[in-house]
């Protein structure tokens, strides 16, 4: 265990962690912006720079390691001072376009601005037009937001372990650029460590603010990992997915079919009741039709061809429960072996 001070509050905590860590143990706020939980720490926005006791300069401290004894100040008129200048340059190219971004109401970067008083004036350069090109088509890419804090760059290589983002260009120039298209699983974890609105769901037309939608915990269906996700429901239809990073086996990561599948619930061509072919159409049935014409028909082929003609296929979209009972009937009512499930296939 090490011990440090930070704004005079005796601090405890585990060797190897970093000052941004040991004091939020301490319940100490430090402001970031490129700093994740999930992500090894990038010290790219420069928001979290602290005073140490005997040293010169600030240093970072999502990236500067606790070490014994030190004194340590996250908050001085030197350090605002130097926050806010770090938020105008962050914002020399990004316009305060709040009203209008999908990202309004939950941005980070919109709540520094926010927190530390800065309004449209500050450093002004030539405005650069950047090509919106990104790795799939389900995420909106918007240039002039990005802060380049590098997190859709680390998430897509640590946590996916794809690299189909990276860093393209230098100085100035330097943006977010696609560097292997076919690597991209469009499963929008770059848009879930996003802290601007410079990646959006391009999916829903609708879009909803904060407090106008409602955010409703479930669990995802498409497979049997039990990854939990929030529908965003706006005027009875959903919008949109989000995840909480501290939620569920997945902590905020998701598939392509979790955080973009949710089309179908709205189709046209959903179906809604069962149907059965007559004369080579098929016609709306109730379900009591529906399920009695199958149980005949299973009674019938198992009484003229044996149990082991009919066979079962269980879905990973159903529950654990659900395929049990799937099983259990297949081996107790019709009396076969004959079972299986769409993984293996």
């Amino acid at each position: 265990m090490v011990d440090l001070i930070i704004d005079d509050k005796d601090v405890t905590v585990e060797e190897g962690a970093t000052i941004l860590e040991a004091a939020r143990s301490a319940g100490i706020d430090i402001p970031t912006l490129c700093y994740h939980e999930r992500l090894s720490p990038i010290g790219s926005c420069r928001m979290c720079v602290v005073e140490i006791e005997g040293f010169p300069h600030p240093m970072t401290a999502c990236t500067t390691p606790v070490t014994e004894g030190i004194k340590v100040t996250t908050n001085s008129e030197r350090l605002v001072r130097m926050r806010k200048e770090t938020l105008k340059l962050i914002l020399v190219n990004h316009p305060l376009d709040c009203p209008v971004c999908d990202k309004g109401g939950e941005c980070t970067l919109q709540d520094l601005v926010h927190d530390f008083e800065i309004d449209s004036g500050g450093y002004q350069i030539e405005k650069v037009d950047w090509e919106p090109v990104y790795s799939t088509p389900l995420i909106r890419y918007w240039p002039d937001r990005c802060i380049m804090c590098l997190r859709c760059v680390t998430a897509c290589r640590e946590i996916k372990g794809l690299g189909a983002i990276d860093i393209g260009g230098s100085g100035f120039g330097a943006r977010i650029a696609v560097v292997d298209k076919d690597k991209c699983e469009s499963c929008g974890e770059c848009i879930n460590v996003c802290p601007t609105g410079a990646l959006t769901e391009n999916l829903s037309r609708l879009k909803g603010r904060p407090w106008m939608v409602e955010r409703v915990m479930t669990t995802c269906t498409y497979c049997g990992c039990g990854c939990q996700l929030e529908i965003n429901v706006l005027d009875g239809k959903i919008i949109g997915i989000t995840t909480k990073d501290d939620v569920g086996i997945n902590k905020g990561s998701l598939c392509v079919k979790g955080r973009f599948g949710y089309e179908f619930i709205e189709s046209e061509e959903r179906l809604t009741r069962p149907l059965i072919k007559k004369d080579g159409k098929f016609h709306e049935a109730s379900w009591n039709e529906a399920l009695n014409l199958v149980a005949e028909n299973f009674s019938t082929i198992k009484a003229s061809h044996g149990a082991d003609a009919i066979a079962g296929l269980s879905s990973a979209r159903c529950t654990n429960e659900e395929n049990y009972l799937m099983q259990k009937f297949m081996r107790a009512v019709i009396g076969t072996n004959n079972i299986d499930h769409c993984a293996r296939l």
